[in-house]
Protein backbone atom coordinates (compact mmCIF):
# COMPACT_ATOMS: atom_id res chain seq x y z
CA UNK A 1 0.00 0.00 0.00
CA UNK A 2 2.84 2.41 0.80
CA UNK A 3 4.37 1.78 -2.63
CA UNK A 4 1.05 2.55 -4.31
CA UNK A 5 0.64 5.70 -2.23
CA UNK A 6 4.13 6.80 -3.19
CA UNK A 7 3.46 6.10 -6.87
CA UNK A 8 0.17 8.02 -6.96
CA UNK A 9 1.34 10.93 -4.82
CA UNK A 10 4.43 11.36 -7.01
CA UNK A 11 2.28 11.24 -10.15
CA UNK A 12 -0.02 13.91 -8.73
CA UNK A 13 2.86 16.14 -7.70
CA UNK A 14 4.27 15.77 -11.21
CA UNK A 15 0.94 17.08 -12.50
CA UNK A 16 0.27 19.97 -10.15
CA UNK A 17 0.36 23.33 -11.97
CA UNK A 18 0.87 24.99 -8.59
CA UNK A 19 0.50 24.20 -4.93
CA UNK A 20 -2.74 26.14 -4.62
CA UNK A 21 -5.64 24.57 -2.79
CA UNK A 22 -7.78 22.47 -5.09
CA UNK A 23 -5.12 22.31 -7.84
CA UNK A 24 -5.90 18.64 -8.42
CA UNK A 25 -9.56 19.45 -9.16
CA UNK A 26 -8.92 21.78 -12.09
CA UNK A 27 -7.23 19.55 -14.65
CA UNK A 28 -8.56 19.94 -18.19
CA UNK A 29 -6.52 17.09 -19.67
CA UNK A 30 -8.33 13.71 -19.43
CA UNK A 31 -5.10 11.90 -18.48
CA UNK A 32 -4.50 14.29 -15.58
CA UNK A 33 -8.12 13.90 -14.52
CA UNK A 34 -7.68 10.12 -14.49
CA UNK A 35 -4.59 10.36 -12.28
CA UNK A 36 -6.43 12.70 -9.90
CA UNK A 37 -9.38 10.28 -9.77
CA UNK A 38 -7.05 7.42 -8.85
CA UNK A 39 -5.46 9.63 -6.21
CA UNK A 40 -8.77 10.46 -4.55
CA UNK A 41 -9.55 6.76 -4.15
CA UNK A 42 -6.32 5.80 -2.35
CA UNK A 43 -5.10 8.83 -0.40
CA UNK A 44 -5.97 12.25 0.95
CA UNK A 45 -5.26 14.39 -2.10
CA UNK A 46 -5.71 17.73 -0.35
CA UNK A 47 -2.99 16.92 2.19
CA UNK A 48 -0.40 16.69 -0.60
CA UNK A 49 -0.27 20.47 -0.86
CA UNK A 50 0.17 21.02 2.90
CA UNK A 51 3.52 22.65 3.56
CA UNK A 52 4.70 22.25 -0.04
CA UNK A 53 5.50 25.08 -2.43
CA UNK A 54 6.16 24.98 -6.14
CA UNK A 55 9.81 25.65 -7.02
CA UNK A 56 10.04 24.97 -10.76
CA UNK A 57 9.84 22.23 -13.35
CA UNK A 58 9.48 21.49 -17.06
CA UNK A 59 6.21 21.24 -18.96
CA UNK A 60 5.23 18.34 -21.18
CA UNK A 61 6.02 18.54 -24.88
CA UNK A 62 5.59 15.99 -27.62
CA UNK A 63 9.36 15.98 -28.15
CA UNK A 64 10.28 15.44 -24.48
CA UNK A 65 7.36 13.06 -23.77
CA UNK A 66 7.56 13.87 -20.08
CA UNK A 67 6.92 16.63 -17.53
CA UNK A 68 8.37 17.42 -14.11
CA UNK A 69 7.55 19.55 -11.09
CA UNK A 70 9.99 20.61 -8.36
CA UNK A 71 8.54 21.17 -4.90
CA UNK A 72 10.01 22.38 -1.64
CA UNK A 73 9.15 19.68 0.91
CA UNK A 74 7.59 20.29 4.36
CA UNK A 75 10.42 18.40 6.10
CA UNK A 76 13.05 20.37 4.23
CA UNK A 77 14.85 19.87 0.95
CA UNK A 78 13.46 19.75 -2.57
CA UNK A 79 11.94 17.03 -4.66
CA UNK A 80 11.60 16.57 -8.41
CA UNK A 81 8.52 14.54 -9.40
CA UNK A 82 8.37 13.35 -13.01
CA UNK A 83 6.00 11.37 -15.20
CA UNK A 84 5.95 10.53 -18.88
CA UNK A 85 6.32 7.85 -21.55
CA UNK A 86 7.65 4.66 -19.87
CA UNK A 87 10.50 4.08 -22.33
CA UNK A 88 11.67 7.69 -21.85
CA UNK A 89 11.39 7.71 -18.05
CA UNK A 90 13.04 4.31 -17.71
CA UNK A 91 16.16 5.61 -19.48
CA UNK A 92 16.42 8.40 -16.86
CA UNK A 93 16.22 6.05 -13.85
CA UNK A 94 19.12 4.45 -12.02
CA UNK A 95 17.16 2.71 -9.27
CA UNK A 96 13.63 1.82 -8.24
CA UNK A 97 11.59 2.17 -5.08
CA UNK A 98 10.48 -0.84 -3.08
CA UNK A 99 9.04 -1.39 0.38
CA UNK A 100 12.48 -1.14 2.02
CA UNK A 101 13.74 1.91 0.17
CA UNK A 102 15.61 2.02 -3.12
CA UNK A 103 17.37 -0.70 -5.09
CA UNK A 104 19.53 -0.37 -8.19
CA UNK A 105 17.93 -1.01 -11.56
CA UNK A 106 19.90 -3.96 -12.88
CA UNK A 107 19.77 -4.96 -16.55
CA UNK A 108 17.58 -7.89 -15.54
CA UNK A 109 15.11 -5.61 -13.75
CA UNK A 110 15.08 -3.20 -16.69
CA UNK A 111 14.22 -6.12 -19.01
CA UNK A 112 11.42 -7.16 -16.61
CA UNK A 113 10.03 -3.63 -16.62
CA UNK A 114 10.15 -3.49 -20.43
CA UNK A 115 8.26 -6.79 -20.66
CA UNK A 116 5.67 -5.52 -18.19
CA UNK A 117 5.27 -2.23 -20.12
CA UNK A 118 4.86 -4.10 -23.42
CA UNK A 119 2.28 -6.41 -21.85
CA UNK A 120 0.25 -3.52 -20.42
CA UNK A 121 0.43 -1.60 -23.70
CA UNK A 122 -0.68 -4.68 -25.65
CA UNK A 123 -3.90 -4.71 -23.62
CA UNK A 124 -4.72 -1.22 -24.86
CA UNK A 125 -3.71 0.70 -21.72
CA UNK A 126 -2.27 4.19 -21.89
CA UNK A 127 0.86 4.20 -19.74
CA UNK A 128 2.60 6.73 -17.54
CA UNK A 129 5.85 5.96 -15.77
CA UNK A 130 6.46 7.89 -12.53
CA UNK A 131 9.84 8.73 -10.96
CA UNK A 132 11.42 11.22 -8.56
CA UNK A 133 14.69 12.36 -7.00
CA UNK A 134 15.92 14.71 -4.30
CA UNK A 135 17.24 18.08 -5.40
CA UNK A 136 19.71 20.05 -3.31
CA UNK A 137 19.36 23.79 -2.81
CA UNK A 138 22.56 24.33 -4.79
CA UNK A 139 21.23 22.33 -7.76
CA UNK A 140 17.95 24.18 -7.59
CA UNK A 141 19.75 27.51 -7.85
CA UNK A 142 22.33 26.64 -10.50
CA UNK A 143 21.04 23.76 -12.66
CA UNK A 144 18.20 24.09 -15.19
CA UNK A 145 15.18 21.97 -14.36
CA UNK A 146 15.56 19.89 -17.53
CA UNK A 147 19.10 18.89 -16.51
CA UNK A 148 17.83 17.70 -13.16
CA UNK A 149 15.77 14.99 -14.86
CA UNK A 150 18.43 12.28 -14.33
CA UNK A 151 19.43 9.62 -11.83
CA UNK A 152 15.79 9.16 -10.93
CA UNK A 153 14.08 6.60 -8.74
CA UNK A 154 11.34 4.70 -10.57
CA UNK A 155 8.11 4.41 -8.56
CA UNK A 156 6.16 2.39 -11.10
CA UNK A 157 3.88 2.58 -14.12
CA UNK A 158 0.23 3.65 -14.17
CA UNK A 159 -2.03 2.04 -16.75
CA UNK A 160 -5.37 3.54 -17.71
CA UNK A 161 -8.00 2.68 -20.29
CA UNK A 162 -9.39 5.35 -22.60
CA UNK A 163 -12.61 3.53 -23.47
CA UNK A 164 -13.67 3.51 -27.08
CA UNK A 165 -16.96 5.11 -27.95
CA UNK A 166 -19.49 2.41 -28.87
CA UNK A 167 -20.01 3.94 -32.31
CA UNK A 168 -16.29 4.19 -33.19
CA UNK A 169 -15.97 0.75 -34.81
CA UNK A 170 -19.06 1.22 -36.97
CA UNK A 171 -17.86 4.70 -37.96
CA UNK A 172 -14.47 3.37 -39.10
CA UNK A 173 -16.16 0.55 -41.01
CA UNK A 174 -18.46 3.03 -42.73
CA UNK A 175 -15.51 5.27 -43.58
CA UNK A 176 -13.69 2.35 -45.18
CA UNK A 177 -16.77 1.37 -47.19
CA UNK A 178 -16.91 4.98 -48.44
CA UNK A 179 -13.35 4.73 -49.73
CA UNK A 180 -11.91 6.81 -46.89
CA UNK A 181 -8.62 5.55 -45.53
CA UNK A 182 -8.34 6.00 -41.75
CA UNK A 183 -4.85 6.45 -40.29
CA UNK A 184 -4.09 6.59 -36.57
CA UNK A 185 -1.34 9.05 -35.69
CA UNK A 186 -0.75 9.09 -31.94
CA UNK A 187 1.79 9.83 -29.27
CA UNK A 188 0.90 6.63 -27.42
CA UNK A 189 3.06 3.52 -27.07
CA UNK A 190 3.06 1.35 -30.24
CA UNK A 191 1.48 -1.54 -28.32
CA UNK A 192 -1.35 0.67 -27.06
CA UNK A 193 -1.86 2.17 -30.51
CA UNK A 194 -2.05 -1.19 -32.31
CA UNK A 195 -4.44 -2.66 -29.75
CA UNK A 196 -6.87 0.26 -29.98
CA UNK A 197 -6.47 0.51 -33.76
CA UNK A 198 -7.17 -3.21 -34.01
CA UNK A 199 -10.36 -2.89 -31.96
CA UNK A 200 -11.80 -0.26 -34.31
CA UNK A 201 -10.60 -1.94 -37.51
CA UNK A 202 -7.80 0.43 -38.51
CA UNK A 203 -5.02 -2.11 -37.83
CA UNK A 204 -4.91 -5.77 -38.86
CA UNK A 205 -2.50 -8.56 -38.04
CA UNK A 206 0.57 -8.25 -40.25
CA UNK A 207 0.14 -4.52 -40.88
CA UNK A 208 3.10 -2.25 -40.41
CA UNK A 209 3.46 0.17 -37.49
CA UNK A 210 5.87 3.09 -37.63
CA UNK A 211 7.17 5.09 -34.67
CA UNK A 212 8.34 8.68 -34.74
CA UNK A 213 11.94 7.54 -34.27
CA UNK A 214 11.71 5.25 -37.29
CA UNK A 215 10.17 8.04 -39.35
CA UNK A 216 13.05 10.38 -38.43
CA UNK A 217 15.61 7.87 -39.73
CA UNK A 218 13.76 7.05 -42.95
CA UNK A 219 14.94 8.39 -46.31
CA UNK A 220 12.33 10.62 -47.86
CA UNK A 221 11.67 8.21 -50.73
CA UNK A 222 11.09 5.29 -48.35
CA UNK A 223 8.82 7.37 -46.12
CA UNK A 224 6.81 8.59 -49.11
CA UNK A 225 6.14 4.96 -50.01
CA UNK A 226 5.44 3.91 -46.41
CA UNK A 227 2.61 6.43 -45.83
CA UNK A 228 0.58 4.80 -48.60
CA UNK A 229 0.35 1.49 -46.70
CA UNK A 230 0.93 2.29 -43.01
CA UNK A 231 -2.22 2.87 -40.96
CA UNK A 232 -0.72 3.31 -37.48
CA UNK A 233 1.97 5.81 -36.50
CA UNK A 234 2.92 5.76 -32.79
CA UNK A 235 5.07 7.93 -30.53
CA UNK A 236 4.92 10.75 -33.05
CA UNK A 237 5.13 14.51 -32.65
CA UNK A 238 3.04 17.20 -34.36
CA UNK A 239 5.98 17.69 -36.73
CA UNK A 240 5.52 14.09 -37.84
CA UNK A 241 1.82 14.78 -38.41
CA UNK A 242 2.71 17.64 -40.73
CA UNK A 243 5.17 15.43 -42.60
CA UNK A 244 2.58 12.65 -42.97
CA UNK A 245 -0.02 15.11 -44.29
CA UNK A 246 2.43 16.54 -46.82
CA UNK A 247 3.48 13.06 -48.00
CA UNK A 248 -0.13 11.99 -48.52
CA UNK A 249 -0.89 15.18 -50.44
CA UNK A 250 2.15 14.56 -52.64
CA UNK A 251 0.47 11.28 -53.61
CA UNK A 252 -2.62 13.21 -54.71
CA UNK A 253 -4.69 12.31 -51.67
CA UNK A 254 -7.25 14.65 -50.12
CA UNK A 255 -6.14 14.64 -46.51
CA UNK A 256 -8.10 15.49 -43.36
CA UNK A 257 -6.28 15.73 -40.04
CA UNK A 258 -7.54 15.96 -36.48
CA UNK A 259 -5.68 17.75 -33.71
CA UNK A 260 -6.17 19.64 -30.47
CA UNK A 261 -2.86 21.19 -29.43
CA UNK A 262 -0.98 24.36 -30.28
CA UNK A 263 1.71 22.31 -32.01
CA UNK A 264 -0.94 20.68 -34.22
CA UNK A 265 -1.78 24.03 -35.83
CA UNK A 266 0.72 23.74 -38.75
CA UNK A 267 -0.61 20.30 -39.67
CA UNK A 268 -4.23 21.42 -39.36
CA UNK A 269 -3.48 24.39 -41.61
CA UNK A 270 -1.65 22.28 -44.19
CA UNK A 271 -4.31 19.57 -44.39
CA UNK A 272 -7.04 19.89 -46.98
CA UNK A 273 -9.50 19.71 -44.09
CA UNK A 274 -8.17 20.52 -40.62
CA UNK A 275 -10.46 19.24 -37.87
CA UNK A 276 -9.98 20.59 -34.34
CA UNK A 277 -11.43 19.18 -31.15
CA UNK A 278 -14.05 21.55 -29.73
CA UNK A 279 -14.11 20.15 -26.20
CA UNK A 280 -10.42 19.54 -25.52
CA UNK A 281 -8.79 21.60 -28.26
CA UNK A 282 -6.84 24.81 -27.83
CA UNK A 283 -7.96 28.09 -29.36
CA UNK A 284 -4.94 28.04 -31.67
CA UNK A 285 -5.94 24.64 -33.05
CA UNK A 286 -9.53 25.79 -33.56
CA UNK A 287 -8.42 28.91 -35.43
CA UNK A 288 -6.13 26.89 -37.72
CA UNK A 289 -8.76 24.24 -38.48
CA UNK A 290 -11.40 24.24 -41.21
CA UNK A 291 -13.90 22.46 -38.97
CA UNK A 292 -14.40 22.14 -35.21
CA UNK A 293 -15.97 19.05 -33.65
CA UNK A 294 -18.15 20.08 -30.74
CA UNK A 295 -18.28 16.52 -29.37
CA UNK A 296 -14.70 15.34 -30.20
CA UNK A 297 -16.22 12.24 -31.80
CA UNK A 298 -14.80 10.54 -34.89
CA UNK A 299 -18.26 9.29 -35.80
CA UNK A 300 -19.28 12.91 -36.27
CA UNK A 301 -16.70 13.25 -39.07
CA UNK A 302 -18.18 10.25 -40.85
CA UNK A 303 -21.67 11.67 -40.33
CA UNK A 304 -20.49 14.95 -41.87
CA UNK A 305 -19.15 13.07 -44.90
CA UNK A 306 -22.49 11.28 -45.24
CA UNK A 307 -24.41 14.55 -44.98
CA UNK A 308 -22.10 16.27 -47.47
CA UNK A 309 -22.54 13.47 -49.96
CA UNK A 310 -26.31 13.59 -49.48
CA UNK A 311 -26.40 17.34 -50.19
CA UNK A 312 -24.23 16.92 -53.27
CA UNK A 313 -26.39 14.04 -54.54
CA UNK A 314 -29.55 16.08 -54.01
CA UNK A 315 -28.07 18.91 -56.08
CA UNK A 316 -27.26 16.39 -58.81
CA UNK A 317 -30.76 14.88 -58.57
CA UNK A 318 -32.28 18.36 -58.85
CA UNK A 319 -30.27 19.10 -62.00
CA UNK A 320 -30.82 15.64 -63.45
CA UNK A 321 -34.56 16.02 -63.06
CA UNK A 322 -34.84 19.60 -64.36
CA UNK A 323 -32.53 19.16 -67.34
CA UNK A 324 -34.06 15.80 -68.26
CA UNK A 325 -37.56 17.27 -68.12
CA UNK A 326 -36.59 20.32 -70.16
CA UNK A 327 -34.86 18.09 -72.70
CA UNK A 328 -38.11 16.14 -73.05
CA UNK A 329 -40.08 19.32 -73.70
CA UNK A 330 -37.60 20.68 -76.24
CA UNK A 331 -37.39 17.40 -78.15
CA UNK A 332 -41.17 17.02 -78.13
CA UNK A 333 -41.68 20.39 -79.78
CA UNK A 334 -38.69 20.06 -82.12
CA UNK A 335 -39.43 16.53 -83.32
CA UNK A 336 -43.17 17.24 -83.43
CA UNK A 337 -42.53 19.99 -85.95
CA UNK A 338 -39.92 18.05 -87.93
CA UNK A 339 -42.10 14.95 -88.21
CA UNK A 340 -45.45 16.75 -88.31
CA UNK A 341 -46.47 15.08 -91.56
CA UNK A 342 -45.69 11.62 -90.26
CA UNK A 343 -47.60 12.18 -87.02
CA UNK A 344 -50.65 13.80 -88.61
CA UNK A 345 -49.82 17.24 -87.20
CA UNK A 346 -50.93 19.10 -90.32
CA UNK A 347 -53.82 21.40 -91.10
CA UNK A 348 -56.68 20.66 -93.45
CA UNK A 349 -54.68 22.05 -96.38
CA UNK A 350 -51.94 19.46 -95.74
CA UNK A 351 -49.23 22.13 -95.68
CA UNK A 352 -49.78 23.93 -92.38
CA UNK A 353 -47.86 22.49 -89.43
CA UNK A 354 -49.79 22.21 -86.18
CA UNK A 355 -47.76 22.67 -82.99
CA UNK A 356 -47.69 19.49 -80.85
CA UNK A 357 -48.17 21.58 -77.68
CA UNK A 358 -49.38 25.11 -77.05
CA UNK A 359 -47.09 27.66 -75.47
CA UNK A 360 -49.38 27.99 -72.45
CA UNK A 361 -49.27 24.23 -71.94
CA UNK A 362 -45.46 24.25 -71.92
CA UNK A 363 -45.51 27.08 -69.39
CA UNK A 364 -47.94 25.08 -67.26
CA UNK A 365 -45.68 22.03 -67.38
CA UNK A 366 -42.74 24.14 -66.20
CA UNK A 367 -44.81 25.66 -63.42
CA UNK A 368 -46.22 22.30 -62.36
CA UNK A 369 -43.21 20.00 -62.51
CA UNK A 370 -40.26 22.36 -62.04
CA UNK A 371 -41.44 23.76 -58.72
CA UNK A 372 -42.76 21.50 -55.96
CA UNK A 373 -41.31 18.14 -57.20
CA UNK A 374 -37.92 19.70 -57.91
CA UNK A 375 -37.79 21.35 -54.49
CA UNK A 376 -38.82 18.06 -52.84
CA UNK A 377 -35.83 16.34 -54.45
CA UNK A 378 -33.62 18.86 -52.65
CA UNK A 379 -34.59 17.38 -49.27
CA UNK A 380 -34.35 13.75 -50.31
CA UNK A 381 -32.87 11.65 -47.45
CA UNK A 382 -29.51 9.89 -48.03
CA UNK A 383 -29.68 6.58 -49.89
CA UNK A 384 -27.91 3.47 -48.65
CA UNK A 385 -25.43 3.53 -51.52
CA UNK A 386 -23.96 6.92 -50.57
CA UNK A 387 -21.37 5.45 -48.21
CA UNK A 388 -20.41 2.61 -50.52
CA UNK A 389 -19.03 4.82 -53.28
CA UNK A 390 -15.42 5.88 -53.58
CA UNK A 391 -14.80 9.62 -53.19
CA UNK A 392 -15.34 11.60 -56.38
CA UNK A 393 -12.36 13.11 -58.16
CA UNK A 394 -11.48 16.65 -56.97
CA UNK A 395 -11.77 18.20 -60.44
CA UNK A 396 -15.03 16.46 -61.32
CA UNK A 397 -17.95 18.79 -62.01
CA UNK A 398 -21.49 18.50 -60.71
CA UNK A 399 -22.76 17.32 -64.09
CA UNK A 400 -20.82 14.19 -65.05
CA UNK A 401 -20.79 12.31 -68.33
CA UNK A 402 -23.13 9.57 -67.01
CA UNK A 403 -25.55 12.32 -65.95
CA UNK A 404 -25.50 13.94 -69.41
CA UNK A 405 -26.14 10.54 -70.99
CA UNK A 406 -29.05 9.93 -68.63
CA UNK A 407 -30.48 13.42 -69.30
CA UNK A 408 -30.36 12.79 -73.05
CA UNK A 409 -31.92 9.32 -72.68
CA UNK A 410 -34.77 10.54 -70.50
CA UNK A 411 -35.42 13.44 -72.85
CA UNK A 412 -35.65 11.09 -75.83
CA UNK A 413 -38.00 8.70 -73.98
CA UNK A 414 -40.26 11.56 -72.85
CA UNK A 415 -40.44 12.98 -76.36
CA UNK A 416 -41.06 9.54 -77.87
CA UNK A 417 -44.03 8.59 -75.65
CA UNK A 418 -45.52 12.09 -75.96
CA UNK A 419 -45.35 12.06 -79.75
CA UNK A 420 -46.57 8.45 -79.76
CA UNK A 421 -49.64 9.62 -77.85
CA UNK A 422 -50.31 12.26 -80.49
CA UNK A 423 -49.95 9.66 -83.20
CA UNK A 424 -52.36 7.28 -81.44
CA UNK A 425 -55.06 9.94 -81.23
CA UNK A 426 -54.64 11.77 -84.56
CA UNK A 427 -55.60 10.46 -87.98
CA UNK A 428 -52.99 10.34 -90.69
CA UNK A 429 -50.02 8.97 -88.73
CA UNK A 430 -48.51 5.52 -88.16
CA UNK A 431 -51.58 4.63 -86.11
CA UNK A 432 -54.91 5.80 -87.41
CA UNK A 433 -56.59 7.77 -84.63
CA UNK A 434 -60.03 9.26 -84.55
CA UNK A 435 -59.67 12.28 -82.23
CA UNK A 436 -59.37 15.94 -83.03
CA UNK A 437 -56.26 18.01 -82.33
CA UNK A 438 -57.59 19.37 -79.01
CA UNK A 439 -58.18 15.93 -77.49
CA UNK A 440 -54.93 14.55 -78.91
CA UNK A 441 -52.97 17.51 -77.63
CA UNK A 442 -54.62 17.18 -74.19
CA UNK A 443 -53.64 13.51 -73.99
CA UNK A 444 -50.05 14.24 -75.10
CA UNK A 445 -49.89 17.20 -72.70
CA UNK A 446 -50.96 14.92 -69.82
CA UNK A 447 -48.50 12.18 -70.80
CA UNK A 448 -45.62 14.69 -70.83
CA UNK A 449 -46.59 15.91 -67.34
CA UNK A 450 -46.74 12.36 -66.01
CA UNK A 451 -43.43 11.37 -67.61
CA UNK A 452 -41.78 14.15 -65.65
CA UNK A 453 -43.46 13.07 -62.43
CA UNK A 454 -42.26 9.48 -62.98
CA UNK A 455 -38.82 10.89 -63.74
CA UNK A 456 -38.68 12.28 -60.19
CA UNK A 457 -38.03 8.76 -58.94
CA UNK A 458 -35.41 8.09 -61.61
CA UNK A 459 -33.54 11.28 -60.75
CA UNK A 460 -33.03 10.34 -57.08
CA UNK A 461 -30.01 8.24 -58.05
CA UNK A 462 -28.09 7.16 -61.14
CA UNK A 463 -27.58 3.64 -59.77
CA UNK A 464 -30.04 2.85 -56.97
CA UNK A 465 -33.44 1.50 -57.94
CA UNK A 466 -36.34 3.93 -57.70
CA UNK A 467 -38.13 1.36 -55.59
CA UNK A 468 -35.44 1.46 -52.90
CA UNK A 469 -36.67 3.73 -50.12
CA UNK A 470 -39.73 4.53 -52.19
CA UNK A 471 -41.61 6.05 -49.25
CA UNK A 472 -38.64 7.72 -47.56
CA UNK A 473 -39.38 11.20 -48.95
CA UNK A 474 -42.98 12.09 -48.12
CA UNK A 475 -42.44 15.64 -49.38
CA UNK A 476 -41.84 14.22 -52.86
CA UNK A 477 -45.05 12.22 -52.73
CA UNK A 478 -46.95 15.30 -51.57
CA UNK A 479 -45.50 17.35 -54.42
CA UNK A 480 -46.40 14.68 -56.98
CA UNK A 481 -49.90 14.37 -55.52
CA UNK A 482 -50.38 18.15 -55.78
CA UNK A 483 -49.17 18.13 -59.39
CA UNK A 484 -51.57 15.32 -60.32
CA UNK A 485 -54.53 17.14 -58.76
CA UNK A 486 -53.66 20.35 -60.60
CA UNK A 487 -53.28 18.51 -63.90
CA UNK A 488 -56.66 16.83 -63.45
CA UNK A 489 -58.11 20.27 -62.81
CA UNK A 490 -56.60 21.69 -66.01
CA UNK A 491 -58.10 18.81 -68.01
CA UNK A 492 -61.56 18.61 -66.43
CA UNK A 493 -62.46 22.09 -65.21
CA UNK A 494 -64.32 23.92 -67.94
CA UNK A 495 -63.02 27.30 -66.82
CA UNK A 496 -59.46 26.07 -67.44
CA UNK A 497 -60.17 24.20 -70.70
CA UNK A 498 -60.48 27.42 -72.66
CA UNK A 499 -57.39 28.94 -71.05
CA UNK A 500 -55.14 25.94 -71.69
CA UNK A 501 -56.67 24.56 -74.88
CA UNK A 502 -57.66 21.25 -73.28
CA UNK A 503 -60.70 19.00 -73.25
CA UNK A 504 -61.81 16.34 -70.73
CA UNK A 505 -60.38 12.81 -71.06
CA UNK A 506 -62.24 9.60 -70.38
CA UNK A 507 -61.01 6.92 -67.95
CA UNK A 508 -59.42 4.87 -70.72
CA UNK A 509 -57.35 7.87 -71.81
CA UNK A 510 -56.15 8.47 -68.26
CA UNK A 511 -55.05 4.85 -67.89
CA UNK A 512 -53.28 5.02 -71.25
CA UNK A 513 -51.53 8.25 -70.20
CA UNK A 514 -50.22 6.69 -66.99
CA UNK A 515 -49.07 3.51 -68.76
CA UNK A 516 -47.24 5.38 -71.52
CA UNK A 517 -45.68 7.86 -69.10
CA UNK A 518 -44.38 5.04 -66.88
CA UNK A 519 -42.08 3.99 -69.72
CA UNK A 520 -39.64 6.59 -68.41
CA UNK A 521 -39.45 4.75 -65.09
CA UNK A 522 -38.98 1.31 -66.63
CA UNK A 523 -36.30 2.47 -69.05
CA UNK A 524 -34.49 4.14 -66.14
CA UNK A 525 -34.68 0.94 -64.07
CA UNK A 526 -33.32 -1.13 -66.96
CA UNK A 527 -30.37 1.22 -67.43
CA UNK A 528 -29.59 1.20 -63.69
CA UNK A 529 -29.69 -2.59 -63.62
CA UNK A 530 -27.41 -2.85 -66.63
CA UNK A 531 -24.85 -0.33 -65.37
CA UNK A 532 -24.86 -1.24 -61.67
CA UNK A 533 -21.50 -2.50 -60.48
CA UNK A 534 -20.57 -4.35 -57.27
CA UNK A 535 -18.79 -2.26 -54.65
CA UNK A 536 -15.04 -2.94 -54.72
CA UNK A 537 -12.92 -1.65 -51.85
CA UNK A 538 -9.47 -0.22 -52.63
CA UNK A 539 -6.61 -2.66 -52.08
CA UNK A 540 -5.50 -2.86 -48.45
CA UNK A 541 -8.65 -1.21 -47.05
CA UNK A 542 -10.86 -3.50 -45.01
Amino acid sequence: ASEVDSLISTALLASAPSMEEGAFERFADPTEQAVATIGRTVLDVDSLTDGRTWSGGETFTSDRKRMSVITSEPEGGNRLSLKGAPEVVLDLCTDEADGAGRVALSPERIAEWIDRIESMAASGQRLLAVASRSVSDRELRSVPAADLERELTLHGVIGMIDPLRPEATDAVREAHSAGIRVVMVTGDHPGTATEIAGEVGVFHLGDRVLTGTEVDHMPESEFAEAVTSTSVFARVTPAHKLRIVSALQDHGEICAMTGDGVNDAPGLKAADIGIAMGMGGTDVAKEAASMVLTDDNFATIVAAVREGRAIFQNIQSFLLYLLGSNAGEVLTVLLGVVFAGVLGLTGSDGATVVAPLLAVQILWINLLTDSAPALALGVDPPTGELMTRPPRKPGEGILTRPMWRRIALMGVVMAFVTLLTLDLYLPGGFFEGESDIVEARTAAFTVLVFTQLFNCFNARSLTTSAFSGLLSNLWLWAAIGLSVVLQVGVVHLEVLNDAFGTSPLDAESWVLAVVLASAVLWVGEAVKLATRRPVVQPAGWR
